[in-house]
């Protein structure tokens, strides 16, 4: 299936409803891009916030995780 959806001034798009019902993709979901040869191609993907009903319970809110992961990954980018 091919779809034509407009790029907005901010980079964004908005997958089309029939799309998203029959790939259940819902709000909040990540979706991971790909760019090959010219194409870009969506995945559905994962994200923290899919994992937190599988991770163990470390007594911390899922929020202050992310925020600990990206101080930690902002480090990382200035060694």
């Amino acid at each position: 299936m091919e779809l034509a959806v407009k790029v907005l001034s901010k980079g964004q798009i908005t997958l089309p409803s029939e799309v998203r019902r029959r790939l259940k993709i819902a709000e909040g979901d990540t979706l991971t891009l790909e760019e090959k040869a010219g194409k870009i191609t969506l995945k559905k993907g994962k994200s923290i916030f899919d994992l937190a009903g599988i991770l163990p319970n470390l007594g911390i809110p899922i929020d202050e995780m992310i925020e600990k992961a990206t101080e930690e990954a902002v480090k990382d980018m200035g060694k």
